[in-house]
């Protein structure tokens, strides 16, 4: 089963005594790892009830809930990917809501001197960019429709690494392995390895919605938590992070 869940786990302490409640196991998105980790432990302290969280890319994520992974609560960094569950009847009525929107912003190593136009260097042969694996990873597949409507993916697809989600993104330009990086912004705030140089317009950023939801099989509490989710605590929380709330 480990190798099922293949992702992550943050384990809150046990509820309290002669309180009989299961955990609330989460598989989530990858970018939403720090975020969610802060929250469990408030939901936890607020509630007394433990919580389990499983992260990878959305498109893993989903393949897993597919193949009946134990989720109560499953949150994706894609409608795409939530629609098929939904379609394969992996999702309990009327839980399913938007719960966060992101946006994507280029990184480049903390230390590490760019010029004007970055992605331009790239494109003149000079260095590497990651990109989560479009097929699988949402942040790469927003990344890629990005580059094609701004009109740099020929010019850059030969420069292009990709990586099995958007932490590794980041790892790999933290670590000098690409010269920048497409992630969200919430993967980039805070993070002291890298520093954003290039935030993409308003109008140029494709529209990147978190949803969640409870799974068909998914214990009561579940939707206890996914009411948290949408409290002032997370929120605050998730706004730190650099998400947008539904609001």
């Amino acid at each position: 089963m480990a190798g099922l869940l293949g992702g992550v786990f943050v384990a809150a302490c046990s509820p309290p005594e002669n309180t009989p409640v299961a955990p609330v196991t989460v598989f989530a998105a990858a970018s939403l790892t720090d975020a969610l980790g802060e929250i469990a432990t408030a939901y936890e302290r607020a509630s007394g009830q433990s919580v389990r969280l499983s992260f990878a890319a959305s498109g893993a994520v989903a393949r897993q809930i597919q193949a009946g992974a134990p989720a109560d609560v499953v949150i994706l960094a894609d409608t795409v990917w939530m629609d098929r569950l939904q379609a394969a009847d992996r999702l309990a009525p009327e839980t399913r809501s938007d719960l966060l929107r992101n946006t994507l912003v280029v990184i480049a190593p903390a230390d590490a001197p760019t010029g004007a136009d970055p992605l331009g260097v790239l494109a003149a042969g000079r260095g590497k960019l990651a990109i989560g694996d479009p097929d699988s990873v949402p942040a790469g597949d927003y990344a890629r429709t990005w580059l094609r409507a701004s009109g740099r993916w020929e010019h850059l697809q030969s420069n292009i690494v990709t990586a099995a989600d958007v932490r590794a993104v980041r790892t790999f330009v933290e670590r000098g392995e690409a010269a920048l990086g497409i992630v969200y912004r919430s993967d980039a705030i805070g993070a002291a390895g890298v520093r954003i140089v290039i935030e993409p317009p308003e109008a140029e950023q494709p529209s990147i919605v978190y949803p969640a939801a409870a799974t068909r099989e998914a214990a009561g509490n579940a939707e206890a938590f996914l009411a948290f989710l949408t409290g002032p605590e997370a929120t605050r929380i998730f706004v730190a992070h650099g998400f947008r709330t539904r609001s």
